[in-house]
C-alpha cells in the first residue's frame, strides 16, 4: 500500500503476468462525483450487523427500483427474486448465509443482477440502500461486492476488505465477543479507577531482568502472558495516537506522514491481543499449520478468486471467457495445494491427506468462529466418516461427477446431448476441464454437468437440496474454506483431475521449449529470510456503541483493532545472466518448488513438477552479447502489500470530500492481490532446501500490447481479457507431466537455494527491558530496513 503513488494492478498468486511501470500511468486524482459514491459504499456497509444508521441512506432505502426500464437486461432470476420478496420468501435478516447453499446462492444471484443491471448510479444506490434495510447481511454483502467488482463503471471504486466488513469469518469466538462488547465510555472511566489505585500495588520494588528495576502493577507481574510480546495487555489497550499508530509492513511510511496523522489524529484507537497458535485447540498436525491457514490474507485470496469468476456468471456476458476462467480457476487450485504442500514441508509433513467417502478423514477441526448471528460453527472430530452423514443421492452425484469427468478424459472426446463432439486431447480442452470442476455455468455440457462442487461442499456441511436456514460451517464460504484442512484435501480431487488431463498429452519436446538463441548461464539469489511480525487488523465494524452524527455528518472519532502475529519475509532479490545472439524481447518467468521430501530424499521431476509455484513474470528486452536482469520482490506484478483499512479510507474520502485532500484512485491495493509476505514458506533455522526455477519463452507482442491497455495502478482487469502477459498454458512449462531427457533447454536454469527463519521474538526474552510495552523505534528499523 502507498499513500501518494499510483500502484500496480496485481492479478493473482501464479499469473503469468507483467505490469507496466509505475511510471508508464499517470496517478488519478478522484473528482467529487466519484467520492459521493466511494462515501456511500463505505458507509452502507458500516457495522453490518446493526440496522442502518445513516439518515440520507435510510430514506434512500424506503423504495426500490423494479421498473424494468431501469435496467439494461432483465431476466428470470431478476423475477425470482422479487417474487420472493413479495412472497416473504428471501433469507430473512440474521440468519447465516453460505455462498455455497444453492437456495442461497440463486438469491444472491437474482439481487447482484437487480444492481449489476442498473441503468445508472442512482437506480443502483437506491437499490442497495433497499437492500441494506431490507435483505440479509450475508447475501447483500456478497451481491455488492459482486457488482463493484464487475461493474466496467466502477473501476477504482473501493470497498473495504472482507475481514474488515465481517470480522467475524476472520477471528476466534473469544476475540469476537470481547470486541462486540466493548464499550469505550465504561473502558475509558475503568482506566482511570486503574491508574488512580495503582498506588496500592506499588508497595514492591521488583528486581528481575523482563522489568529492569522498575516498578509495576502487581498485575502486570506476568511474564508468561504472550500478548505482553505485542505491548497489550490482557484487555483492550489505548494508545496515544500521536506517538502510537497501526502496525503494518510500512507502518513507518504513514507515521512520519503530517497529512495522515492529521487525518486520523482525533480517533481513538483500541487494540486487542489474537493469536492463531495460542487460542486454538491441537487436535492433530495441521493445528500447527494454522499461522498459515487462518491467515486474513490467504483467506481473502480464495474468498476474491471465486467473486472474480462466480460459478455462476456466465463468460460471454461478463467477459470471463476472455480471461480463461475455467483454465485460471483449476490452475489456481492446483496452485493453493502446491503453496500448502510447502507449508507441510517446512514443519516436517508430508503428502495431502486423501479424501475419500468411503474411508474416514484423519483431521478433525474446530475452527472457533461464530457467526454474525452468534451461532458457532460446526464441528468436526478426528477420524471423521464422511460417508456417514448427509444426503446418500448427494453423494453418488459428487461421485458420479468425477467418474464421469476421468471417463471423458479417457475417452479423448466428449459428445454433447445435442451431437458438437469436444476434442479432449488438444491442450485448449483444459478450459473444459476447469469449467467442469469449478461447475460453472460454462460447463461444456450443461445437461448432465452443473453444481457437483457445490453440491459437495454441501454434503460435507450437511445441507440438504433445498435446505433454507442452516447451520454455520466453513466450507460454506470462500472466506473460510482454507481454514479447515479437509478442504485441502477435497481439492486435491480437483487437483488429480488437472493433472490427469495433462497427463494425456505428450511431454514437450526439446524443439518446443528451446528459444533460439537465448542461454541463461547464472544465477544468483539473495539471502531469503522468514520471520514473524505483528500486524493490527481494523474490527471496528464489530463496535456496539452509539453513532455520533454532528451538522448530519457522521464522525468517525473510535477504531478497534485486531493485533496479530502472521508470517512474513525480508525483501529478496535475484539476478540472472542471460546470453542472447539478437535484440528481441522475451518472456520470463520464475518459480519455486521443493528440493526433498519429508524424510530427506530428493524429489526428482517426474514426481515433482505439479509443486512448482510461479512467483515472477515479465517482459525483457535483451541485447546482443551479456544481459543481467535484475529483479526484486517489489516488482512481482501479481502481489501485494497490506491494504488500506476502512477507518483511514474513510478519513481519506472525507477529507477529499471537503476539499482538503486529493484522493488517488490507487490508494488501496486491488482486490485480486495476493499477500506478498506468503510467497515463502517457514524457513529452517538451518535453512530449509527449494529449488528455483527460471525460464525464457517466446514474446506475442499482440498479447502484450492488449494486456498494457488498461490502467494497472487502480484496476485489475477482470473479464477485460487483458491480464496475462502471454498466452501459454498457465503454469507452463510446469503443466505436462516432465520428459528429463527433453526438459533442460538452454533457456531453462534450476538454481538451489535455502529459506532461513530468523526468531525476531528472541529479543523479546534476552535482557528486553521494554517488555510489556510495544517499542515503535525497533518497529521503524522492523520494517523500513532489513533484520538483523
Amino acid at each position: 500500500m502507498k499513500i501518494t503513488i499510483a500502484l500496480l494492478a496485481l492479478v493473482g498468486i501464479v499469473a503469468a503476468v507483467s505490469v507496466p511501470s509505475l511510471t508508464s500511468h499517470a496517478v488519478t486524482v478522484a473528482d467529487h462525483s466519484f467520492l459521493e459514491k466511494q462515501k456511500f459504499l463505505l458507509e452502507i456497509v458500516y457495522r453490518m450487523e446493526d440496522p442502518l444508521m445513516f439518515e440520507e441512506w435510510i430514506k434512500l432505502g424506503h423504495t426500490w427500483v423494479y421498473d424494468k426500464a431501469h435496467y439494461t437486461h432483465f431476466d428470470e432470476y431478476m423475477e425470482k427474486f422479487y417474487e420472493s420478496y413479495k412472497m416473504g420468501a428471501l433469507l430473512p435478516q440474521g440468519e447465516y448465509f453460505g455462498a455455497l447453499v444453492k437456495s442461497h446462492s440463486k438469491q444472491a444471484y437474482g439481487l447482484f443482477k437487480f444492481f449489476y443491471f442498473a441503468k445508472d448510479w442512482a437506480t443502483f444506490q437506491q437499490n442497495v440502500a433497499w437492500a441494506r434495510v431490507h435483505v440479509n447481511e450475508g447475501i447483500f454483502v456478497y451481491a455488492l461486492t459482486l457488482a463493484v467488482i464487475h461493474r466496467d463503471d466502477f473501476k477504482g471504486l473501493i470497498l473495504p476488505s472482507i475481514y474488515e466488513i465481517f470480522p467475524q469469518q476472520f477471528f476466534n469466538g473469544a476475540f469476537i465477543y470481547n470486541a462486540e462488547k466493548f464499550d469505550y465510555n465504561t473502558w475509558a472511566k475503568y482506566k482511570q479507577y486503574e491508574k488512580e489505585l495503582g498506588d496500592v500495588y506499588h508497595g514492591k520494588h521488583y528486581n528481575n531482568k523482563y522489568f529492569n528495576n522498575d516498578y509495576f502493577y502487581a498485575k502486570d507481574f506476568k511474564t508468561y502472558q504472550w500478548w505482553k510480546l505485542m505491548g497489550l495487555g490482557e484487555n483492550w489497550y489505548w494508545y496515544s495516537t500521536e506517538n502510537h499508530f497501526p502496525l503494518r509492513e510500512n507502518s513507518y511510511e504513514f507515521a512520519s506522514n503530517e497529512k495522515y496523522l492529521s487525518f486520523m489524529k482525533n480517533i481513538n484507537m483500541m487494540w486487542y491481543p489474537v493469536d492463531y497458535s495460542r487460542d486454538i485447540e491441537f487436535f492433530n498436525q495441521h493445528s500447527l499449520l494454522t499461522y498459515f491457514t487462518e491467515d486474513l490474507g490467504w483467506n481473502a485470496y480464495w474468498y476474491y478468486l471465486n467473486l472474480d469468476y462466480a460459478f455462476f456468471l456466465d463468460g460471454e456476458t461478463y467477459g470471463l471467457n476472455k480471461d480463461r476462467r475455467g483454465e485460471w480457476w483449476i490452475y489456481n487450485v492446483q496452485q493453493i495445494l502446491a503453496r500448502y504442500y510447502m507449508e507441510r514441508l517446512a514443519n516436517g509433513f508430508g503428502d495431502i491427506p486423501q479424501f475419500s467417502f468411503e474411508y474416514p478423514y484423519k483431521y478433525g477441526y474446530d475452527s472457533e468462529l461464530v457467526a454474525y448471528n452468534g451461532v458457532g460453527y460446526s464441528y468436526r472430530k478426528n477420524y471423521y466418516e464422511v460417508q456417514s452423514y448427509g444426503n446418500y443421492e448427494m453423494m453418488f452425484q459428487v461421485k458420479n461427477a468425477i467418474s464421469r469427468i476421468y471417463n471423458i478424459i479417457d475417452t479423448g472426446y466428449y459428445t454433447t446431448y445435442d451431437g458438437h463432439k469436444i476434442d479432449m486431447r488438444q491442450p485448449m480442452a483444459i478450459e473444459y476441464i476447469g469449467n467442469y470442476m469449478q461447475g460453472n455455468i460454462d460447463v461444456f455440457d450443461k445437461y448432465f454437468f452443473n453444481y457437483w462442487y457445490l453440491l459437495s461442499q454441501m454434503y460435507v456441511s450437511h445441507v440438504d437440496y433445498d435446505d433454507f436456514t442452516v447451520s454455520p460451517s466453513v466450507l460454506l464460504n470462500w472466506e473460510t474454506m482454507l481454514r479447515d484442512p479437509m478442504f485441502y484435501s477435497m481439492h486435491k480431487v480437483i487437483a488429480k483431475v488437472y493433472a490427469y488431463f495433462y497427463y494425456q498429452l505428450p511431454a514437450y519436446t526439446h524443439e518446443e521449449l528451446a528459444v533460439t538463441g537465448i542461454e541463461i548461464q547464472d544465477a544468483e539469489v539473495s539471502e531469503l529470510v522468514t520471520y514473524f511480525d505483528f500486524v493490527d487488523f481494523d474490527v471496528t465494524n464489530l463496535l456496539n456503541d452509539k453513532m455520533v452524527f454532528q451538522d448530519g455528518k457522521f464522525v468517525w472519532d473510535k477504531s478497534l483493532y485486531a493485533r496479530q502475529q502472521r508470517l512474513n519475509h525480508k525483501p529478496f532479490n535475484y539476478n540472472i545472466t542471460v546470453k542472447s545472439d539478437k535484440v528481441q524481447k522475451y518472456v520470463v518467468k520464475a518459480y519455486y518448488g521443493p528440493k526433498y521430501d519429508e524424510y530427506g530424499k530428493i524429489l526428482s521431476l517426474k514426481e515433482n513438477y505439479m509443486n512448482f509455484i510461479q512467483f515472477d513474470a515479465f517482459v525483457w528486452d535483451f541485447v546482443v552479447g551479456v544481459n543481467i536482469l535484475s529483479r526484486s520482490s517489489d516488482d512481482f506484478p501479481f502481489c501485494a502489500s497490506d491494504r488500506t483499512t476502512y477507518s483511514e479510507l474513510y478519513q481519506y474520502v472525507m477529507a477529499a470530500y471537503e476539499g482538503k485532500y486529493e484522493f488517488p484512485l490507487s490508494i488501496s491495493e486491488p482486490h485480486s492481490a495476493f499477500p506478498q509476505r506468503l510467497l515463502l514458506p517457514r524457513g529452517w533455522a538451518s535453512g530449509y532446501p527449494v529449488q528455483f526455477v527460471f525460464f525464457i519463452s517466446e514474446y506475442d507482442s499482440n498479447i502484450v500490447e492488449q494486456y498494457s491497455t488498461f490502467d494497472a495502478s487502480y484496476y485489475s482487469g477482470i473479464g477485460s481479457g487483458s491480464r496475462f502477459v502471454d498466452n501459454k498454458p498457465f503454469g507452463y512449462p510446469f503443466n505436462r507431466a516432465i520428459d528429463v531427457t527433453e526438459f533442460f533447454v538452454p533457456n531453462v536454469y534450476f538454481k538451489d537455494v535455502s529459506i532461513y527463519h530468523n526468531d525476531t521474538f528472541k529479543q523479546y526474552y534476552d535482557e528486553y527491558s521494554n517488555y510489556g510495552h510495544f517499542d515503535y523505534n525497533f518497529y521503524e528499523n522492523y520494517y523500513t530496513k532489513h533484520i538483523n
